[in-house]
């Protein structure tokens, strides 16, 4: 074990002399590109091979009552795996990501290099209703943050091939580099400098390039162009923009209700059987909800919803277009409801599939209705409408609207349909964001404070410790205290001018300050007759550990002009934070980030 470890330190020794740090990176983000393009293939493969070995003939014979089965093994083996092999929470693939960049400095475990290529394949292989980008995107960041910790590179380089490498493992599964670049920007509030551009667009080329190698020109979404962009057009695609966005809203209400609901039950096994049942129940009766969707979304790019209604409990034929789209409104329906279950009953994969899944319907739907009803005389492009659908619903769920116009450009292969990408995520975006303020990847860490984003004020709000700026060398004294016994134990020993105040269960009842003693300290007679609650009072504001971020903290000493303030964890005193050595920590952190 001591020759791996003395080779590497004579590579970093060397590295050092004859290579620079900015060209370290670049070099370092091509080999990110290729471990983030293998893992997405891993990934896909895996799946697929699972799929293929539960679709024999006998399972299609009896396709129903197996649909209802196999969700809950998957779940049941994934439950398995992670209690006894990773044992450890393996977590959801971006949200963790951000939660390392954000609160962890960069670093992910280990574990989180190989645990969603085993959980993801097997939730998603076994029919749970989620996608595997999301995973991928975790796995390739945990490569990216485990070389970096390898070749010693600093937090904001191992940020940066975090980025690389969830640039690299989209570009690798869609096949659209530019987008893949976008979305790492976007999603992980990446500063976009030229610096920070080549290391992505590497990543990005490496990993698109290992795809090809190994899957061929195969790609997840398959359109073909053929109706153009008319401008009679434009006044339903605003419509697609406003429906994506109640969609979108319902999308991420739904999972945000679900979610909380799952939390309420403390028990694993609870969990899976509750949420293992109910997606037996769903796939069932609508079999198209089994798995990733992805076969439905080329149908409809296809036009053709034929295969869309195959096997469904409701024997719905293609004459009955009412009933069409009835269907079609419950799988958009059910999609988010059965994903939102596998995410609870402990399933892990990611949100994108089922975004582009109900986007692509709800386009489909539109154009059909229109096309139906014949709205002012005007045929609309079903296919076109699908595609554009997926922006929409990209746009709102995950508010990244640029991610959303690249990537569907990109597979397009064109930018004929530019134009109506731009109307429906912009309008999509601008309107769910009124009523989701954060995306579901972000939403948990929001609400702690600790989500980094463009504003770099909040970012670097949200990279500071909050522990690092608590001191602790305050003088507690008691209210029955005597005030000529607080002088000895306190005011002597300690060096501040501020006394928190507690009772016996270390409960905070308020404060005494330096300048409220000041003037009768030296009175023998009051100190020997007068207590410590005499001259206590509140403190100007409270800071409440667990609920707290830094954000609310300096809107705390902003609004009540304090110098220090008291923190309450468990609900009992903790320490002061005082105004000065919070805003030392801001300026170092600030230049920590921006350097």
């Amino acid at each position: 074990m001591q020759q791996p470890k003395s080779l590497l330190t004579k590579f970093l020794k060397w590295r050092y002399k004859h290579i620079s740090n900015k060209q370290f990176i670049n070099i370092t983000s091509t080999v990110i590109g290729l471990l983030a393009g293998l893992g997405a293939v891993t990934l896909k493969n895996l799946t697929h091979l699972i799929q293929s070995l539960l679709e024999g003939k006998f399972i299609k014979d009896f396709h129903q009552a197996f649909y209802f089965i196999f969700p809950i093994l998957g779940l049941l083996l994934v439950l398995l795996f992670i209690k006894f092999v990773v044992k450890k929470p393996v977590g959801h693939g971006i949200p963790s990501t951000l939660y390392a960049i954000s609160k962890q400095k960069g670093i992910m475990s280990r574990f989180q290099m190989w645990a969603s290529l085993i959980t993801a394949p097997l939730t998603v292989g076994f029919g749970g209703s989620v996608g595997l980008e999301g995973p991928t995107v975790a796995t390739g960041a945990a490569l990216g943050s485990n070389f970096a910790r390898l070749v010693h590179l600093n937090q904001s380089s191992r940020t940066l091939l975090i980025g690389a490498a969830a640039a690299g493992a989209m570009s690798s599964i869609f096949k659209a580099p530019i987008a893949a670049i976008v979305f790492a920007v976007e999603i992980f509030s990446l500063d976009l400098t030229l610096a920070s551009m080549i290391p992505l667009l590497l990543a990005s080329i490496t990993a698109i390039l290992t795809s090809y190698f190994f899957l061929g020109d195969d790609v997840l979404l398959h359109f073909q162009l053929q109706d153009k962009f008319v401008l009679k057009d434009v006044v339903f695609f605003i419509l697609l923009g406003i429906s994506s966005a109640i969609t979108s809203i319902y999308f991420s209400k739904m999972y945000f209700g679900i979610s909380d609901f799952f939390e309420k039950i403390s028990s694993p096994i609870k969990r899976l059987v509750i949420g293992g049942i109910s997606i037996g129940i769903i796939v069932y009766f609508i079999p198209p909800l089994f798995g990733e969707g992805y076969e439905v979304i080329n149908h409809l790019l296809k036009n053709d919803y034929s295969d869309v209604l195959k096997y469904n409990y409701f024997n719905i034929s293609g004459d009955h277009i009412l009933l069409i789209i009835l269907f079609l409104v419950g799988l958009v329906t059910f999609k988010v409801i059965a994903m939102s279950i596998t995410f609870g009953a402990g399933g892990i994969g990611g949100v994108f599939a089922p975004t582009l899944f109900t986007g692509s319907i709800s386009g489909y739907i539109l154009a059909t209705l229109t096309n139906y009803f014949g709205f002012f005389n005007h045929h609309l492009s079903p296919s076109n409408f699908a595609l554009v659908g997926m922006a929409g619903l990209m746009a709102g769920v995950l508010q990244a609207p640029l991610t959303a116009i690249f990537l569907i450009a990109e597979i397009t292969g064109g930018y004929e349909l530019f134009v109506p990408l731009m109307i429906v995520s912009s309008i999509s975006f601008l309107i769910t964001k009124r009523y989701v303020p954060h995306n579901i990847y972000a939403a948990e860490l929001a609400k702690k404070g600790e989500l980094l984003t463009h504003d770099k004020d909040q970012t670097v709000l949200a990279l500071m410790d909050f522990d690092k700026v608590i001191e602790r060398n305050f003088i507690a004294v008691k209210p029955e205290m005597k005030l000529g016994k607080m002088l000895k134990k306190a005011v002597v020993n300690s060096t501040r001018n501020i006394f928190p105040v507690i009772d016996d269960n270390e409960t905070f009842l308020g404060i005494v300050l330096l300048d409220d003693i000041r003037q009768i300290m030296f009175n023998k007679k009051l100190c020997k007759s007068t207590y410590v609650h005499t001259y206590m009072h509140n403190a100007p504001e409270v800071i409440f550990y667990e609920t707290d971020t830094m954000k609310t903290v300096m809107r705390k000493f902003q609004d009540s002009g304090a110098w220090n303030l008291p923190v309450i964890k468990n609900g009992k005193y903790f320490g002061f934070i005082s105004k000065s050595k919070l805003l030392t920590a801001y300026r170092r952190k600030l230049i920590e980030v921006t350097r």
